[in-house]
């Protein structure tokens, strides 16, 4: 157990069944949960989405506001700006989740409270709470239209896809496993580029608390490319 972050069967624990237990839309994942989300614009009404709740403070937020949106992952803040709220960068209390069938502001669940603790506690160190290194996304353009795009490197089995990729001259946008994305799909804006999911700083160009050379999440010791067998060599020494 690190920072209250509870493990079972590989599974990390970040609230309880009892905390979770009136809050709609609940899933697991095996390094998040993700809950049913929304901001509402009194001019466009709600914008709905799905949270992702990281251990290691991270927010994640996919819009589902209309069939079509293709605004992809998204930071609280800027889906609160996307959603059309009149009074944006409040966004603690303008996305809501719900919680016994009403909307409730974020900053009053319990939802917040590994996002609060590394807001609080961040000190360069390039280690998240949980003991685990922070990857920040990282961007690889297509063989085929020449389009980046982003991979979220939060999980042992997102870098896998990512190093696979880097390896791969041919990799192509349908090759993506986790987004429905294709080639005639835009790029993500400048403007989201930026964020990266630094738990230092949203806009980090890179920094120790984001940027990893090389640890047992992001190397493997069933690949035989040079970058993989000499960081599993040297594990060994």
């Amino acid at each position: 157990m690190a920072n209250g972050v509870e493990r079972e069967s590989g599974l990390v624990v970040l609230f309880s069944d009892e905390e979770l237990r009136e809050v709609s839309g609940v899933k697991r994942g095996s390094e998040y949960i993700e809950v049913t989300c929304g901001c509402t614009s009194h001019r466009y009404g709600d914008a709905v989405g799905r949270l992702r709740v990281f251990s290691n403070g991270d927010l994640e937020i996919t819009c589902e506001c209309t069939p079509g949106c293709n605004e992809g992952k998204m930071t609280p803040a800027a889906f609160e700006k996307h959603s059309g709220r009149e009074t944006a960068r409040k966004w603690k209390n303008n996305v809501w989740v719900i919680v016994n069938g009403e909307k409730l502001p974020l900053s009053k669940t319990v939802l917040l409270k590994y996002y609060n603790q590394s807001s609080k506690t961040v000190n360069g160190s390039h280690r998240s709470h949980n003991g685990r290194v922070c990857h920040r996304d990282e961007f690889f353009r297509c063989s085929r239209c020449n389009k980046e795009r982003r991979f979220r490197l939060r999980t042992k089995e997102e870098c896998r896809i990512h190093h696979d990729a880097l390896g791969d001259v041919n990799w192509k946008c349908d090759d993506l496993p986790y987004d429905k994305v294709t080639c005639d799909d835009e790029e993500e804006r400048a403007s989201r580029r930026v964020y990266r999911g630094c738990p230092r700083s949203p806009t980090c160009k890179g920094c120790t608390s984001c940027v990893c050379f090389g640890c047992e999440i992001c190397r493997f010791s069933d690949c035989s490319c040079q970058t993989c067998t000499d960081f599993t060599r040297n594990a060994k020494d």
